[in-house]
């Protein structure tokens, strides 16, 4: 995920949905000219899209700007439900273990990228090869963790002058075109479900082909497997259209989707009451009061329960946040439950711990009194920790519809603690996950997941994990990652839940981030579309929407 994490994180939120398609489309129809969808016309469809942080690469993308995109144009070997988000088969035809070490995995026959090329087990061993090698600098290279032979593909320092011993992992082997073996270095009881992430898409022939930097000329308009393919990318929008020899099961009724990027979440909003936009994943504060948008959209609204959940982030840099009291004090003044009645209007609930309900494994009131609203005792710790000298900043992209909830924050920073808050607006998500990125920012910044796969563990290991692709906190407990060990290692669901929330009540005691709110999906769309499903990622359902 997926920083809202893909990894770390989307516009509205950071990671992931089924998208699916089926037939060839006409002529192509510019954003907003989307056709009836009757006869001999394409039944296309507009949606907010945002600036993906890298380009689009499976491997290289942890947000979800970029990976709803990657996940309508990629097939793996499971995807997910779009009502339980359970893992079911896709490419892969079988996927057996009989101790969580060894995988058989055996592919169907004859799936097709869009190049025309059939996926065999080696594109999945060459992908993953790829994305764990060190050299290729892959944000998501982390997920190949629990493969044997991971370490040995590693940069032996931060720069890489050391190259790795290999540029294979011992752990992947390929038995026959469909056939191939994963052994990991110890068990991993949930291995199978996370399969259905994207950095676990296979790439075809021709990824490997390109020799341009980074795969740039690749990336542009890349190949995958999946029911929609690539026609355009460029600043404005990404246009899909559907792969007519897709090999899924999952066909929707559309034929194109054009991401239109939107730097205002309320430019997006009021296109979709206009019916100039066909579907948006966020819907801005001031039309969430007294439901006015339930007003401008009548039964052209939803809200769907999601794996997503928001919190602050402190900054690794900022060397006065590193006080565990000044965390607290700043956690237990934030009025969550003002915040989620008169801004998001009972659409996000207030957050007691670091773990969606949504997953199995969630455990209440994690976060205990911390997460608690005391404005007494948090002036008490604030002050006896010695308060914050100089500006206190609060940063959010502004392409997220932020800034309400960031302002009401600093209002209750300044009024119970008595401290110069400031809320600090990026241009765009992309710009303050570079900034994240390279520990540019001081003070607090939002942090938000959407889940990448349906686990309790998808909330804590890539985030909170040493090392981890989306710790921007630079968090490191060595309890935490003990306990993370252990869970994979459980031979029972019930074993590794345990474990898990054993490692969340760490968290607790450390708060490298302060839980917000779980997040309800509210969403809308035009009257030209019917049919709308949000998958519990808290994104659109491709294969249900229709065309009028």
């Amino acid at each position: 995920m997926r920083a809202r994490t893909r990894a770390a994180m989307a516009a509205a939120i950071t990671s992931l949905a089924l998208l699916a398609a089926a037939c060839q489309p006409s002529s192509p129809t510019a954003p907003g000219d989307t056709g009836s969808g009757g006869t001999g016309e394409p039944k296309a469809i507009s949606v907010r899209g945002c600036t993906p942080q890298n380009p689009l690469i499976a491997s290289n993308t942890g947000e979800v700007c970029g990976g709803n995109v990657l996940d309508a144009i990629t097939a793996k070997l499971i995807h997910y439900n779009p009502d339980t988000a359970a893992p079911e088969l896709d490419i892969a035809e079988s996927i057996e273990t009989t101790d969580n070490i060894t995988f058989t995995v055996k592919l169907k026959h004859g799936y097709r990228f869009h190049d025309g090329t059939e996926v065999k087990a080696k594109n999945f061993v060459d992908t993953w090869n790829w994305a764990a090698y060190g050299p290729n600098g892959q944000y998501n290279g982390y997920f190949m963790e629990p493969i044997a032979g991971y370490a040995d593909v590693q940069c032996g320092d931060a720069d890489c002058k050391e190259k790795p011993k290999t540029d294979k992992m011992s752990g992947l082997t390929v038995v026959d075109d469909y056939t191939f073996t994963i052994k990991t270095s110890e068990p991993v009881s949930n291995l199978k479900v996370r399969l259905g992430y994207t950095v676990f898409a296979p790439q075809p022939d021709a990824f490997f082909a390109d020799t341009s930097e980074g795969k740039a000329e690749f990336a542009k308009l890349p190949i995958g497997a999946g029911p929609f393919k690539v026609t355009t990318n460029n600043e404005n929008e990404i246009v899909l259209e559907k792969f007519a020899d897709y090999s899924g099961t999952n066909k929707p009724q559309i034929d194109k989707v054009t991401f239109k990027i939107y730097n205002d979440a309320n430019a997006a909003y009021a296109d979709v009451v206009a019916n100039n936009l066909d579907f948006t994943d966020i819907i801005p504060a001031d039309a969430l009061v007294n439901d006015q948008w339930k007003t401008d959209l009548p039964d052209r609204n939803l809200v769907r329960e999601s794996g997503v959940i928001q919190a602050l982030g402190f900054s690794p840099s900022d060397e006065q946040l590193k006080d565990i009291n000044k965390r607290k004090a700043l956690s237990m003044s934030l009025d969550r439950e003002l915040i989620s009645k008169q801004i998001f209007q009972g659409t996000r609930v207030p957050a007691t711990g670091w773990v969606s309900p949504v997953v199995d494994g969630y455990k209440p009131d994690q976060c205990g009194e911390v997460c608690v609203y005391n404005p007494t005792k948090a002036k008490e710790l604030w002050d006896a920790a010695g308060g914050y000298t100089g500006t206190l900043t609060l940063s959010v992209n502004g392409d997220g519809g932020h800034k309400p909830w960031a302002d009401a924050a600093c209002n209750n920073w300044r009024k119970v603690l008595g401290v110069d808050c400031q809320v600090n607006v990026t241009p765009d998500f992309k710009t303050i996950r570079n900034q994240l990125g390279k520990r540019e920012l001081k003070g607090l910044f939002r942090s938000g997941w959407q889940m990448d796969y349906p686990s309790i563990e998808n909330f804590l290991a890539p985030i909170y994990k040493t090392g981890a692709s989306s710790n921007d906190f630079d968090y490191s407990s060595k309890a935490f990652d003990t306990l993370l060990k252990q869970a994979a290692a459980a031979t029972s669901e019930t074993e590794a839940n345990n474990l898990y929330q054993q490692a969340e009540a760490e968290l607790a005691k450390d708060l490298p981030t302060v839980p917000k709110w779980y997040s309800a999906t509210p969403v809308g769309w035009s009257d030209r579309v019917d049919n709308v499903k949000v998958t519990p990622f808290g994104v659109l359902d491709f294969t249900s929407i229709t065309v009028k």
